[in-house]
């Protein structure tokens, strides 16, 4: 028999957030998100995002053994948006027992009728962000630090019970040529000589903290048309900055000016923390924080983080002086691909950057929706 039980107590949320690690133990690909981030994301009292959004966390329970988990989440903002009334699911795991699937989607459902809820959609969380995505190919790859893994009877599950296709994000890796592309330092040359854009790399975390909200406010236009996305609010803005800039590599942070001294595009990536993490399970202590900070010198993979261009310079030659620059970096730092995040299947704008590279689309993930 399948108990469903709400996530009350800190107890319970220790149990929630170490749940995944406990069930993929041993696989080869998973990836856990850090314990004190989940722990931060999931508290209202230290995630900004809980001004727009409310959630229910839910256990499954199978002969007194915690067997799955699911949090419910309604975001109110993007609703007003597109004057909608979708419920969320995300940090949806289980073991391979159609059952417990159910039971869990049930438990939101139920919720979210109480919310005068119609549909529902997921893996989707609190905002772009946030990890979001089903895995349905690339089962024998590492998830990036950014990504969820799941394992393949995920979608078997979710198919049962009546989701459809939503959205498609594809991943890439974006294999480093030897030396520079000669197209795209020509492109970066001509485009620089043309608009008078100008590129600083800051030398410093401080320097790059006092250009990093107008570039939140960037990614903010930038990403508003995209899937189920909202704007960040100042004080989103304010953590993901303090988040962000304790793992930054100052090599693959840039921005680009135009001769007004407008901030007109923005590009972070990171060296891959996901090798660190899986050591880790997860975890900073006792060793876990001293493997994230070596790893931000000592990598092989850059995970593409953020690239966002102000609208009317999207085609002007500004993601290509974004490559230009990460490419130059990688080659220095030797390091033998990148992976791109999570990348919407429409988003041709983003898609056709990677013509000039040796790529591999190697994974894809699934948002899922049904009414309820």
């Amino acid at each position: 028999m399948i108990t469903i039980k709400e996530v009350l107590t800190k107890k319970d949320l220790n149990q929630f957030i170490d749940f995944p690690i406990r069930l993929y133990k041993g696989n080869d690909f998973f990836v856990p998100s850090l314990s004190i981030d989940e722990r931060m994301n999931l508290n209202p009292k230290t995630n900004p995002a809980y001004e727009y959004c409310e959630t229910k966390l839910f256990l499954a329970y199978k002969n007194n053994k915690i067997v799955g988990r699911i949090c419910g989440l309604i975001n109110h903002a993007h609703n007003e948006k597109t004057n909608g009334t979708r419920v969320r699911f995300n940090r949806f795991d289980m073991i391979d027992d159609i059952e417990v699937s159910k039971a869990l989607i049930d438990a939101v459902s139920s919720w979210a009728k109480e919310k005068k809820m119609t549909q529902m959609i997921g893996p989707i969380g609190f905002c772009d962000l946030d990890k979001q995505g089903m895995l349905i190919k690339g089962f024998d790859q590492m998830n990036m630090f950014i990504t969820y893994y799941n394992h393949p009877y995920y979608v078997e599950h979710i198919e049962k019970l009546g989701f459809i296709k939503d959205a498609d994000w594809i991943e890439y890796k974006v294999y480093m040529p030897k030396e520079s592309i000669d197209r795209l330092v020509r492109i970066k040359d001509l485009t620089i000589k043309r608009y008078g854009y100008k590129l600083i790399k800051p030398k410093n975390k401080k320097e790059a903290v006092s250009y990093a909200r107008t570039a939140f406010e960037l990614v903010n236009i930038a990403f508003a048309p995209l899937y189920g996305v909202v704007p960040l609010t100042s004080k989103q803005i304010e953590m993901y900055i303090k988040q962000f800039i304790l793992l930054v590599n100052l090599d693959y942070v840039v921005f680009v000016m135009n001769k007004q001294d407008e901030m007109v595009g923005f590009g972070l990536s990171f060296p891959s923390f996901a090798k660190a993490s899986k050591k880790s399970n997860g975890r900073l202590f006792p060793f876990g924080w001293i493997r994230l900070l070596h790893a931000i010198k000592h990598h092989d993979v850059i995970e593409m983080g953020l690239i966002a261009v102000k609208p009317e310079y999207q085609g002007l030659g500004v993601n290509a002086l974004l490559l230009a620059e990460g490419v130059k970096e990688a080659i220095k730092n030797g390091v033998p691909y990148a992976e791109t995040g999570p990348e919407l299947e429409q988003n041709n704008k983003v898609l056709t950057q990677w013509k000039d590279f040796e790529v591999e689309q190697h994974k894809t993930r699934r948002s899922w929706t049904k009414l309820i």
